[in-house]
C-alpha cells in the first residue's frame, strides 16, 4: 500500500527517540482524534516523546477514549502548542491534506523545520509535507494508521488502547460501516481489532448513545423546521443559524451526523448542512451513489474532501448561501438524477 522507499526512510527517522507532535485538523472529528491517539500509543511504545496538538475543542463524547486527557488545544493554550511545535523533530499530520486545515495553527506549522509526515485519506494533498502515507480509497485515516503500523512490522504492538482508537476512527468515518467501506480489507482490520479487545456494542454506545437532551431536540428541530427538500434536484438542505444553535445550547459535536439524515429520503442523492459559526457558514456535503461532492465543494465553496463527503465555507449570510447553493446545484441537475441500484 505504501511506498517502500518512504517506509525505509521514515523507519530510519523513527529508529532513535524523537520529539514528535501529532496534529489534528480544525473542528476535530472521530477519525482525526482517534487516529492521533492510536499513533500516540504506538509511537510511545517505540520510545518517542509524544504531544497531541488540536486546533480547537473536540466533541466531549469522545472523552472516554484512552489518552484524550493528553490533548493540548491551541484555542486554550496557544503558547504551549507553539512550544511543542518549535521543539518537534517530527510532525505527523493526521487526517488532513494541507496545513491550512489546522486553522490558527497553520502559520506555526508552516514555519517549523521539523520533518512533516502526512497520514491521510483525502483527495489532492498539498506539497507541504516531506513524506506521504496517503490513500484515498480507504475508509478512514484510522485504517491507514493500522496499515502504517503493519508496514513497519509492528503489528504485535497493537494493544487494546490502539485497537479501540482505530476502531472508533473507522466506525465514525463510515457512519457505523454504512458508507466508504466497500473493501474487504476494512472488515478484516475491524475483525483483528475486535480480536485485540474492542467491545463493539460498548464502543458504539459510548459514541452514539450519549446525546444530551438539547442535542436530540436540536436534531428534531433541524429536520422538522430547517430542512428544505428540492425534489427537482434530488437534493436537501438543512440550515441552522446562530440563534438556532444558541436556542438549543449548542456544544461542539452536536451537529455531527445531522447532514446524513436527508439521504434516508429515497430520491435525495445530495444532502447539505449549513451552520453559522465563527462569522462564517460552515457547509457539510454528503452524497450517495456516484455524485462527487468533492468537486462541488472545491469548485464553489473553497472546500473539498472525499467523493461522497466533503466540506466548505461561505462568507455570505445563511439566506444568501442557500440562494447560491440552489443556483450552483442547477448546473448539476442531470448528474443528480439517478437511482441507487445493484
Amino acid at each position: 500500500m505504501f511506498d517502500n522507499i518512504q517506509v525505509q526512510k521514515v523507519g530510519k527517522l523513527l529508529s532513535q527517540p524523537k520529539n514528535i507532535a501529532l496534529v489534528s485538523h480544525k473542528n476535530p472529528d472521530g477519525d482525526t482524534i482517534s487516529a492521533s491517539l492510536a499513533m500516540m500509543h504506538y509511537l510511545r511504545q517505540k520510545g518517542h516523546s509524544i504531544s497531541i496538538l488540536v486546533p480547537n475543542q473536540y466533541p466531549e463524547f469522545y472523552n472516554w477514549i484512552p489518552g484524550c486527557q493528553e490533548f493540548i488545544i491551541f484555542d486554550k493554550d496557544a503558547a504551549l502548542v507553539r512550544e511543542k511545535v518549535e521543539n518537534a523533530d517530527i510532525i505527523f499530520c493526521i487526517d488532513f491534506n494541507r496545513l491550512s486545515r489546522t486553522g490558527n495553527m497553520a502559520t506555526d506549522l508552516s514555519k517549523s523545520k521539523a520533518v512533516k509526515i502526512v497520514i491521510d485519506h483525502h483527495l489532492e494533498p498539498s506539497e507541504e509535507f516531506d513524506y506521504y502515507f496517503t490513500e484515498t480509497d480507504t475508509s478512514s485515516t484510522g485504517e491507514l494508521v493500522y496499515e502504517f503500523i503493519e508496514a513497519f512490522g509492528d503489528k504485535k504492538m497493537i494493544n487494546k488502547d490502539i485497537a479501540i482508537a482505530i476502531y472508533v476512527a473507522i466506525m465514525t468515518d463510515t457512519g457505523s460501516f454504512s458508507y466508504s467501506c466497500d473493501h474487504a480489507r476494512t472488515y478484516q482490520i475491524a475483525s483483528e481489532l475486535i480480536g485485540n479487545g474492542v467491545e463493539v456494542s460498548l464502543v458504539h454506545k459510548l459514541v452514539y448513545d450519549t446525546f444530551t437532551e438539547t442535542r436530540l431536540r436540536l436534531l428534531g428541530f433541524a429536520i422538522s423546521e430547517r430542512m428544505l427538500v428540492w425534489k427537482e434536484f434530488h437534493a436537501a438542505v438543512i440550515y441552522l443559524d446562530k440563534k438556532d444553535l444558541d436556542r438549543f445550547n449548542y456544544q461542539v459535536g452536536d451537529t455531527e451526523g445531522v447532514v446524513n439524515y436527508p439521504l434516508s429520503i429515497a430520491d435525495v442523492n445530495l444532502s447539505v448542512l449549513l451552520t453559522e459559526k465563527d462569522r462564517l457558514i460552515r457547509i457539510s456535503f454528503r452524497s450517495k451513489g456516484n455524485f462527487n461532492v468533492n468537486r462541488l465543494a472545491s469548485a464553489h465553496f473553497d472546500g473539498g474532501g472525499h467523493k461522497n463527503a466533503s466540506g466548505g465555507t461561505s462568507a455570505l449570510t445563511i439566506d444568501e448561501t442557500i440562494g447560491k447553493l440552489k443556483e450552483v446545484i442547477q448546473h448539476y441537475k442531470e448528474e443528480l438524477d439517478y437511482k441507487i441500484s445493484l
